[in-house]
């Protein structure tokens, strides 16, 4: 299964919550070398923009990958710079603020940002 499979999956369920952060990180638990459970702990607590409408959880997850797999300071600078000329913005209010008032839903608005997000990783 590709790391895009993965995160695919992990937003499509509906017994457990995956965050952005967390279905950003779960499918690059093995790269990281941690358990996938570990991967999810560490990311709970940076969803919703480490839940204050902060930094983007995807971005946020991203950059967690990017370190834990020898990236440095440099590469993640061009990866955060990427996301904010694409997007305009790397805090999650801001972000869904934008997506609300282009009439997309919230769920597929944050689907989407970890489907970029993890594809971008890959």
């Amino acid at each position: 299964m590709t790391h895009l499979e993965k995160a695919r999956e992990l937003r499509a369920r509906t017994d457990v919550h995956f965050n952005c952060c967390q279905s950003v990180l779960v499918p690059f638990a093995q790269d990281m070398g941690l358990t996938e459970q570990q991967a999810y702990d560490l990311g709970a607590h940076f969803g919703a923009g480490m839940r204050c409408g902060s930094v983007c959880g995807t971005l946020t997850g991203a950059l967690m990958v990017l370190g834990m797999t020898g990236y440095d300071d440099e590469q993640s600078a061009a990866f955060l710079r990427k996301f904010q000329e694409d997007h305009g913005n790397i805090n999650c209010a801001a972000l869904l603020k934008a997506s609300h008032d282009r009439g997309v839903p919230r769920k597929e608005h944050c689907d989407g940002l970890v489907f970029e997000i993890v594809q971008m990783l890959e």
